[in-house]
């Protein structure tokens, strides 16, 4: 009997005799890293082999400190990002009574004026008001490494994003005017090659394989009219589980009994789990166009203005990708972070999977 393997991005198709061999799961989160991820790190961050490992160990144990610190600073907490030059967690905070408790923890310290709760109610008091933006407004978020949420604006046109924070209601004082040369876009492509198509001519990729399929990008569907689905090698996918956008951007595939999900990347990547890596951590992603490319995980929360809608929520990187990439999925060491939604020549963004899965209902495939 031929199986048909769904890996967790590219939706590779690989034909195999008999049935699934079992795999045995290391004691080592980094035995799980496929080969090829330590080059495209060290291609894209300009690192060694042995810098690259380094961090990847560095990372792992900044981030789970940090979810620790976000617990127990509560309202406090004003935000983190990952340290390269000193491998560690960088925890802010608007309580200067709580340094000690964060460097107990392991992180590095630093008190600010806004916490994560003032910031991100700036953004959504942004995304009320985003019918009233004008079109040079390219999107906002916030970022933790300045501890002030950002509006992107085209190039030129300052006056338009003042004069929308003035309408807007906001503190202006909370918000960074960036600008930027161009507009950002979604990655759907319609033409032939890899991963999965939709209706015969759209092209995207696997975000992560789930218990029943797959997670990818939602408007790979919406953009489509939820066409039918096939694989890379042209046999039938399965079908539309649901597919949301604009506001967020997520859907979900029911696979049929020809594809089994496993849980791997393209490149043999176990996936363990999903977690949300601080701003800074090194993250790759797998798309059907670029293929394995990596940077750094930027601003968070995230509103992204397509010409076809605006998208809340989401987490700006600087990882290369193109069109046809849509959907694929980002990964911080062995954890999902997310599924491709779009962005422009320098800056990617992606929608959490936290809330990809929670929004279509579906459990991440995990090793």
């Amino acid at each position: 009997m031929k199986i048909a393997r769904l890996l967790g991005a590219a939706a590779t198709a690989v034909m195999a005799t008999g049935a699934l061999a079992a795999t045995a799961v290391p004691a080592s989160g980094q035995d799980l890293l496929n080969p090829d991820i330590v080059p495209a790190m060290q291609r894209d961050l300009g690192l060694t082999h042995d810098q690259a490992l380094t961090r990847l160990k560095n990372e792992d144990v900044a981030n789970r400190v940090t979810e620790s610190l976000t617990a127990a600073l509560g309202d406090a907490f004003g935000g983190a990002t990952y340290n390269a030059a000193t491998g560690k967690a960088h925890v802010t905070t608007t309580n200067a009574g709580l340094v000690a408790k964060i460097r107990e923890a392991g992180a590095e310290a630093e008190v600010v004026r806004f916490s994560a709760r003032q910031l991100n109610s700036t953004v959504d008091r942004l995304n009320a008001a985003d019918k009233a933006a004008p079109a040079a407004i390219t999107g906002w978020g916030v970022d933790d490494a300045t501890n002030r949420v950002t509006l992107d604006v085209l190039q030129g046109q300052r006056a338009a994003a003042d004069a929308f924070l003035v309408k807007s209601g906001v503190d202006k004082s909370a918000v960074t005017i960036r600008e930027t040369a161009s507009a950002p876009t979604t990655y759907a492509n319609i033409r032939g090659g890899d991963a999965y198509y939709i209706g015969g001519s759209a092209r995207c990729s696997v975000g992560f394989a789930t218990t029943t399929g797959f997670v990818t990008a939602g408007h790979c569907g919406a953009l489509t009219g939820g066409g039918s689905l096939t694989g890379s090698n042209g046999a039938a996918l399965g079908s539309w589980i649901t597919y949301r956008f604009p506001g967020v951007d997520y859907a979900a595939v029911r696979t049929n009994s020809s594809w089994t999900p496993v849980a791997q990347m393209n490149n043999g990547t176990a996936v363990r789990g999903s977690s949300n890596a601080a701003t800074g951590t090194s993250v790759c992603k797998a798309g059907s166009t670029t293929g394995w490319t990596c940077g750094t995980i930027g601003a968070k929360n995230q509103s992204v203005r397509y010409s076809e809608g605006t998208v809340n929520g989401m987490t700006a990187t600087n990882v290369h990708s193109a069109a046809g990439d849509s959907g694929g999925g980002f990964i911080a060491g062995n954890y999902a972070q997310g599924v491709l939604s779009g962005g422009n020549t320098s800056v990617t963004y992606f929608y959490p999977i936290a809330g990809a899965l929670s929004g279509t209902g579906t459990t991440l495939k995990t090793s």
